[in-house]
């Protein structure tokens, strides 16, 4: 297996996913499947979900380059298990309840772990591999779970999750493969590929979204590969690598669960305080949003490649002051873009945009002014501000 293999795995994954997607929309229309337009969408028209369904036939066509053996079997099986348990909360009108959908991911996790999909120990920079023992079996579960929700949560307007589940796959593809992980690599190409196979129909304006069958399908085969093809390995920085790569949705659950803690709601509600509803709520437009998350995605790709490829640092532990300099570049302009987001169009512009708008639509002091600016901020909770011109 080598470099090859990969690429052809991403795109017979990619064309079944392109081809097949347009069917699975079908299929929405016709057992009723629609994702209607609630209060805190972002989009406007009934749309057909069950996109997850295209997005996993070309996960198991490209999974014809993988080497057939009880860790392949496993992940397959459990992406084959969240795709349908996905797909009933995509059909039911109201969903499955969250504890239900809770205990369906714990299943399908449960199925690659029970293949040996899991992480026995982790290696730290400047000490000895954590020895997890027994402890492996239930914190990879939990793991993957998480980051099964962190996608889901990401996937509220078109094409982000797609978009952002496409660099991570191609990212987590170049590491494993330099790595020696081979199985990982290709799985992580076949998922790259029917990511952006799926994503020609999902970007805005979309004719079709993932639904819960695809934001878990997802989520579990990132796990998986990350657990697979980095994290059992004894790269220093392997622990990094997945949490780098996975930053932008994962620092989003993070935000997000963090304010509904805050505010006693329950973590499974539905909010606008995502990322992708704070920009539209300052005004970006759905395409606009996913191009500035796409640009930090990258950025955070960039710094994980570096800590891969960069040699910042001899064999026996010397920094080389030339390549740390540049692995300080990459890391400074990661760190910028997470600045810019978070603080300039979160905060600032909105500032801003508001203060404008609130001088014009009601006569109120300086004082209230800024003290409802400060409530909104800190809830999220306001009305879209269209920015001038």
């Amino acid at each position: 297996m080598n470099d090859l293999d990969a690429l052809w795995a991403f795109l017979v994954a990619g064309v079944i996913a392109l081809v097949l997607t347009p069917l699975a929309a079908r299929l929405a229309h016709r057992i009723g499947a629609i994702d209607l337009p609630r209060e805190r969408s972002l989009h406007d028209s009934p749309t057909p979900s069950l996109g997850g369904i295209a997005i996993l036939a070309g996960v198991l066509a490209g999974a014809a380059f993988l080497p057939f053996n009880g860790e392949t079997r496993g992940i397959l099986g459990g992406a084959a298990a969240i795709a349908v348990i996905g797909a009933l909360d995509d059909v039911r009108e109201e969903g499955l309840s969250p504890v239900l959908k809770l205990i369906g991911q714990f299943a399908a996790a449960a199925i690659p772990v029970a293949a040996d999909v899991r992480v026995d120990n982790v290696t730290l920079p400047f000490v000895e591999p954590l020895q997890l023992g027994d402890w492996g079996i239930p914190l990879t579960m939990v793991g993957m779970v998480a980051v099964m929700n962190v996608v889901n949560f990401t996937d509220g307007v078109d094409g982000l999750a797609a978009g952002v589940c496409t660099i991570a796959a191609a990212t987590f593809a170049v590491i494993a493969l330099s790595l020696g992980r081979d199985d990982a690599g290709v799985l992580a190409a076949v998922v790259a590929g029917a990511s952006v196979g799926f994503l020609w129909h999902n970007f805005h304006p979309a004719s079709i979204f993932m639904g819960d069958s695809g934001s878990n399908l997802l989520g579990l085969l990132l796990a998986s590969i990350a657990v697979q093809g980095v994290l059992k390995t004894a790269a220093v920085v392997a622990l990094f690598f997945p949490l780098v790569i996975l930053a932008v949705p994962a620092l989003d659950a993070t935000f997000v669960v963090a304010k509904r803690i805050k505010y006693g709601r329950p973590v499974y509600s539905a909010d606008r305080w995502h990322f992708h509803h704070r920009f539209a709520n300052i005004g970006f437009s759905a395409r606009r949003t996913v191009l500035y998350l796409y640009a930090w995605t990258l950025s955070l790709a960039a710094l994980a490649l570096a800590l891969r490829f960069v040699p910042y640092s001899q064999d026996d532990g010397e920094l080389n002051a030339g390549w740390a300099a540049v692995m300080i570049a990459f890391g400074l302009v990661a760190l910028a873009a997470s600045a810019y987001l978070v603080l300039v169009l979160e905060i600032f512009k909105f500032r801003r945009f508001r203060e404008r708008q609130l001088r014009r639509q009601a006569a109120l002091s300086e004082r209230e002014i800024d003290e409802e600016i400060h409530r909104e901020v800190e809830t999220g909770e306001f009305e879209a501000v269209e920015p001038p011109g």
